[in-house]
């Protein structure tokens, strides 16, 4: 199990707690399974989330392994420029 925070408004667009716990190897399962359970979610996953792992920082790097116990915030996309 992982312990998932949904940054900002994401938190809002599911169950609006403190962190959530679940079962996932590598990130796209971890936002697939986000999405199942929160549907609501899935729009923002679309258009592209950031995902961080123990304070790293990844995008559109689905298949990044997710050590078990990992703490992993989700983000709104950060857009550059």
């Amino acid at each position: 199990m992982v312990r998932v925070v949904l940054w900002g408004s994401l938190n809002k667009l599911a169950a609006d707690r403190a962190y959530y716990e679940v079962e996932a190897k590598n990130i796209i399962e971890l936002l697939r399974s986000l999405g199942n359970e929160y549907p609501k979610l899935k729009p923002t996953f679309d258009r592209g989330v950031a995902v961080a792992i123990e304070g790293t920082l990844y995008q559109d790097n689905w298949f990044q392994p997710i050590p078990p116990d990992s703490e992993v915030y989700v983000l709104p996309r950060l857009a550059g420029g």
